[in-house]
């Protein structure tokens, strides 16, 4: 079994290779030659530095790995970056995974391909409308979003029109180690073990509040992907959820009771977006059904992110 994982050095991606290894499968990845991370595990030969919005050299990487399973992960993938990386983010996710959808189906029409699509499809929703079906129609409202849906339904085409094995997980927001601080717990996470280490004042700044976000733990969204591929059906969108929200305030207070610490939050305006969806919650029957369950709970995720970063914090200052 040979597999290809783009986006191999995301956290996400990373998250699949150790989990493709560990059932002993080829595993190969494709990262932009600009793109870094922290786990040695996944720098070796098996990591090809290819860029997904160039077709002609990610055709030659198909033609390469011969892979039967595809994870497809590439993507400007933060929601808040999207407002000022608009045209990238479109690039890199509506153009990047055309790309890959057409490389499968010329070099390996008979293989999986599981592509990352998001819960920023479902857009202009209200806490009424949760949690969140999978058919409920998608109004995306930022960028990211758009960007997502077209992912999607780029997937979907290829699956009804091709006959290619297309795998639409729709991912909540997935939290765990070694992620940049592109996001708000991150940003939380990374500025508290700062302020820890003496390196910042203790007045830590934060964007909106009041919204809230199904959060699900790297390992647990990883599993269920796994599920997806192994027992569920191609062609359907699954949420990647765990059926549970929390608003980004009780969060961060969880974060700050694990750093331990006495700060003052100040909202930053350069923090807040134009439009922000008061509610993400997914209803997860479908992945319930393929026997997925919960191994970690959001406590225990957002302790593991914090004194992530205070060992990143501490490097930083070697």
């Amino acid at each position: 079994m040979n597999v290809l994982i783009t986006g191999i050095t995301g956290m996400i991606g990373s998250h699949f290779a150790n989990a493709t290894r560990a059932r002993g499968w080829n595993t190969f990845g494709v990262a932009r030659f600009s793109a870094a991370s922290r786990q040695a595990a996944i720098e070796d030969s098996s990591v090809i530095r290819c860029d997904i919005t160039d077709p002609r050299n990610l055709a030659a990487v198909f033609k390469q790995v011969r892979p039967d399973l595809v994870i497809h992960m590439a993507a400007q993938a933060f929601n808040g970056m999207s407002w000022v990386m608009e045209n990238y983010t479109y690039q890199a996710n509506v153009n990047g995974t055309l790309h890959v959808l057409q490389c499968a189906l010329e070099f390996v029409p008979k293989a999986r391909v599981l592509i990352a699509c998001s819960s920023a499809e479902y857009g202009d929703v209200t806490v009424a409308d949760c949690p969140l079906v999978e058919d409920r129609p998608l109004r995306p409202i930022t960028p990211y979003g758009v960007s997502k849906a077209a992912t999607e339904m780029i997937g979907f085409q290829y699956f009804r029109n091709h006959g290619l094995q297309v795998y639409l997980p729709r991912m909540f927001i997935h939290v765990g180690t070694g992620h940049p601080p592109a996001t708000a717990i991150q940003n939380f996470a990374r500025q508290l073990a700062l302020i820890a280490k003496g390196r910042m004042e203790p007045i830590l700044r934060v964007g909106n509040l009041d919204t809230a976000r199904d959060f699900i733990d790297v390992r647990d969204g990883v599993e269920a992907m796994m599920l997806l591929l192994d027992q569920g059906r191609s062609g359907v969108p699954h949420n990647i959820a765990t059926g549970k929200a929390h608003s980004i305030r009780d969060t961060l207070d969880m974060l700050i009771r694990a750093s331990g610490l006495k700060v003052e939050v100040l909202t930053d305006p350069g923090l807040l977006r134009p439009t922000d969806e008061p509610l993400l919650l997914g209803e997860n029957s479908r992945l319930r059904a393929l026997g997925w369950v919960q191994r970690h709970s959001f406590e225990e995720t957002l302790r593991a992110v914090y004194a992530d970063w205070v060992e990143r914090a501490e490097a930083l200052g070697a």
